[in-house]
C-alpha cells in the first residue's frame, strides 16, 4: 500500500480488519460481527493488540494464529514497510535515547532503535502517522528510516529504555564522574582512599535491580561487569555464547560493581584483590536465583563476574540433563556402590556441577552424611553439609578430607582434584569404606587415570580405588519452534560420515538445521544438553592400569567394553534432532583415531 497520497492518522481498528478481510487473513462475516461488537472499540489500545486478543486464525494455510508478532509482520508488508524484532542486546542505548525525549517518543508510539552516520532507524507502530518526521529531520540532520515493530515492545522498551538513561544521568548527576579508576596505578589509590560513588543511591540500586531482572529474562548464566579505557561494559552469557548488553560510564559501572559488593558481603574498599562473594535473589515471578560473584582488578578497575544458578536444577532428572537410558543406568549403578572414587571430567563451564550436585541430591537420604568439599560453594543446598575452601588459613582439599574423615560421612564430594596430596587423601577415604566423588580437568575419561599418575598416585591404588570416570560437555540444542529438516553443508558430510559409520544402522538419516526466529533471538539455538562418555573400571581395565598400559590401549579397552567417546554421543544427539553437527564438532573433541 502506497503512503504517499494517505493522509496521516493513526490506525484505526475497522481499517485494520477491512485490511485482513482484503487479503484473505479473515472471513468477511466474521469481521461484520465483530465490527458490530462496540466494546472493543472503547479505550486507546492498538488495533493489532485488540486482534490479537481474539485468538484468530489465518484463512491462508497454514492457518497460524494471529498473534501480536505475526499480524506485526502481516502489517510490515501490507504498509511496504520493513519489520523489526526489536532485540534489547543489540540497542546502542545512550545513542538511541539521545534522539528525542521519552515524552515525544510516547507522544507519537515511536522508539529510536538505531543511530547511523547519515540515517536514524525509528521503529513504529503507527504506520499512517508520520508528521513527527518534519518535526525531526532538521533536528536530527540525518535521514529518518522508519521500520514496523511490535506495538507492545515499543510501549515496554520506550519505558525500560529512558528510564535506565534515567538512572544513569541521575548516578552521574549525582556522583564525582573523576572517581572512576583509569588504570591500575590508580585503581590501587582508589582502594586506599575509599573515594568512590554512593553505591546505595536509588539510581545505582535500580541500575543493579534491572541487571539482574534482565539477565534472568534473557536465560543468561552469567553476567560481566567489565571495566575499559573509557566505558564500562556489560555482558552476558547465553547458552555459551557471550552478547555485549550495554556500554555503562566507567563511574556508574564503578558505583554497580560496589553496590553489588555490598549486597554478596565482600570487602567494598579492598580493590586490590579477587574477592568471592554470594547472593541470593529471587525473578520478578518469585523464583529463587542464586548468584556467585567473583571479582579481579585489571588494568582499567575491578571486573565483577556473576555466575546465576537455578536452584530448581538440581532437581531435574538425569535425562533432562541430556542422560540416554544407557547413560542414566551406568552412572546410578557406579554412584550406588558404598566406596571407591568416581571422577567427573571437563573444562570450566561442562555442566560438571551440576551433574555432581543433581548426584548428590539423590543420594542424599536421611539415612546418610552426604559432605562436600568446594572452592567456592557453587549453590547452597540443604539436604548435605558444604564446606567451603579457605586456602588463606590452610584450609586446602587435602585438609578438608582429613578433617571430614573426623564427622563420620558416607559420602563425599571434592569439588577437585589438583594436586597429589588432595588426590591421596581422596584415595585414603575411598579406602575406608567411603563414596567419593570429584572432578578433573581432562579432555575425555581416559586421559583421568593418565592425569592421576602424572600428579604421582600410583598405578595400584587407582585399580584399587577408581570406579569409573565420566567426562562431559554442553552443546546448544536446535530451538524447537523454527528448526527445519535439512541435510549437512558439504564441509560436513566426510565428518559425519566418518563419525556415524560404524552406527548408521540404527541412526536416522532426517537431520535439521538452525533457522532462527523470535522465541530463539534468531539464534536457530535454544537451550543446551549435556554429552556423556563413560568409562567403567572392568577388570581388564584395571589389569592395564596396573600393568602401565599407555593412554591409547585404555582407550581401545574402553571402546571395546561400549564407552561411546563424546563425538558419537554427540552424534546421537544430531540422529535425534537435537542439534548439529557442526556443534558437536565444535565442542567434542576429536576422537583418538581423528575422526
Amino acid at each position: 500500500m502506497s503512503q504517499t497520497t494517505i493522509k496521516d492518522h493513526r490506525l484505526t481498528l475497522p481499517e485494520v480488519v477491512d485490511a485482513l478481510v482484503a487479503d484473505g487473513m479473515i472471513e468477511a462475516g466474521e469481521a461484520v460481527k465483530f465490527k458490530q461488537e462496540r466494546r472493543y472499540f472503547k479505550g486507546d489500545a492498538h488495533p493489532l493488540v485488540i486482534i490479537a486478543g481474539l485468538h484468530w486464525k489465518s484463512l491462508q494455510p497454514p492457518h497460524r494464529m494471529l498473534d501480536l508478532e505475526f499480524l506485526t509482520q502481516w502489517m510490515a508488508n501490507w504498509c511496504e514497510l520493513d519489520y523489526l524484532h526489536i532485540d534489547p542486546l543489540k540497542i546502542n542505548l545512550a545513542a538511541v535515547t539521545g534522539v528525542m525525549s521519552n515524552t515525544y517518543a510516547t507522544r507519537f508510539r515511536i522508539l529510536p532503535v538505531e543511530v547511523r552516520p547519515n540515517e536514524v532507524v525509528i521503529a513504529t507502530a503507527e504506520p499512517f502517522q508520520r508528521d513527527w518526521e518534519a518535526e525531526m529531520r532538521p533536528i536530527l540532520r540525518k535521514d529518518i528510516r522508519r521500520v514496523i515493530a511490535n506495538p507492545d515492545d515499543i510501549v515496554r522498551y520506550q519505558v525500560e529504555f529512558y528510564n535506565l538513561a534515567k538512572f544513569i544521568k541521575g548516578a552521574l548527576d549525582k556522583g564525582d564522574v573523576s572517581g572512576g579508576a583509569s588504570n591500575f596505578e590508580q585503581l590501587v589509590e582508589l582502594g586506599k582512599s575509599n573515594k568512590q560513588f554512593d553505591a546505595n543511591d536509588q539510581h545505582i540500586v535500580r541500575l543493579v535491580d534491572w541487571l539482574w531482572q534482565y539477565a534472568f529474562e534473557q536465560r543468561a548464566s552469567d553476567i560481566h561487569v567489565e571495566p575499559r579505557r573509557n566505558l564500562g561494559i556489560v555482558r552476558f552469557r547465553i547458552d555459551g555464547i557471550l552478547h555485549q548488553v550495554h556500554q555503562i560510564p566507567m563511574a556508574v559501572l564503578n558505583a554497580m560493581t560496589s553496590r553489588m559488593k555490598i549486597l554478596g558481603r565482600m570487602d567494598v574498599i579492598e580493590k586490590r584483590r579477587p574477592q568471592d562473594g554470594r547472593i541470593k535473589t529471587r525473578t520478578q515471578e518469585g523464583q529463587e536465583v542464586e548468584l556467585r560473584l567473583s571479582t579481579l582488578p585489571t588494568a582499567f578497575g575491578e571486573k565483577l563476574v556473576m555466575r546465576i544458578f537455578d536452584p530448581d536444577v538440581l532437581v531435574r532428572d538425569f535425562s533432562e540433563l541430556g542422560f540416554a537410558a544407557e547413560e542414566s543406568a551406568i552412572w546410578n549403578e557406579m554412584s550406588a556402590q558404598p566406596n571407591g572414587i568416581i571422577l567427573v571430567t571437563g573444562p570450566t563451564g561442562s555442566g560438571k556441577t551440576v551433574t555432581l550436585y543433581s548426584t548428590l541430591k539423590n543420594l542424599a537420604t536421611p539415612e546418610v552424611n552426604v559432605c562436600t568439599l568446594e572452592d567456592p560453594i557453587e549453590m547452597v543446598e540443604g539436604s548435605f553439609n558444604q564446606v567451603q575452601i579457605v586456602q588463606d588459613i590452610g584450609m586446602g582439599f587435602a585438609e578438608g578430607i582429613r578433617s571430614l574423615m573426623r564427622q563420620d560421612p558416607d559420602i563425599i564430594m571434592v569439588g577437585e582434584i589438583r594436586d597429589l596430596e588432595t588426590a591421596d587423601m581422596a584415595i585414603q577415604a575411598a579406602l575406608t569404606g567411603h563414596l567419593v566423588l570429584s572432578t578433573l580437568h581432562t579432555n575425555d575419561a581416559p586421559s583421568a587415570i593418565t592425569r592421576l599418575v602424572e600428579l604421582g598416585v600410583p598405578r595400584y591404588m587407582l585399580s584399587a580405588t577408581v570406579l569409573g570416570v565420566m567426562a562431559q560437555r554442553l552443546i546448544r540444542t536446535l530451538c524447537p519452534k523454527c528448526k527445519q529438516p535439512g541435510g549437512l553443508r558439504a564441509e560436513d558430510e566426510a565428518a559425519w560420515t566418518a563419525l556415524v559409520a560404524p552406527w548408521k544402522s540404527t541412526m536416522p538419516t532426517q537431520l535439521y538445521r538452525p533457522v532462527g526466529c523470535l522465541d530463539c533471538r534468531m539464534t536457530g539455538y535454544k537451550g543446551r544438553v549435556g554429552i556423556y562418555e563413560i568409562m567403567r573400571m572392568s577388570p581388564e581395565i584395571m589389569k592395564l592400569v596396573s600393568e602401565g598400559g599407555e593412554l591409547a590401549r585404555l582407550r581401545e579397552q574402553a571402546m571395546r567394553e561400549g564407552m561411546k567417546p563424546l563425538r558419537i554421543a554427540g552424534a546421537k544427539k544430531v540422529a535425534a534432532g537435537l542439534t548439529t553437527i557442526t556443534e558437536v564438532i565444535k565442542v567434542a573433541p576429536p576422537m583418538f583415531d581423528g575422526n
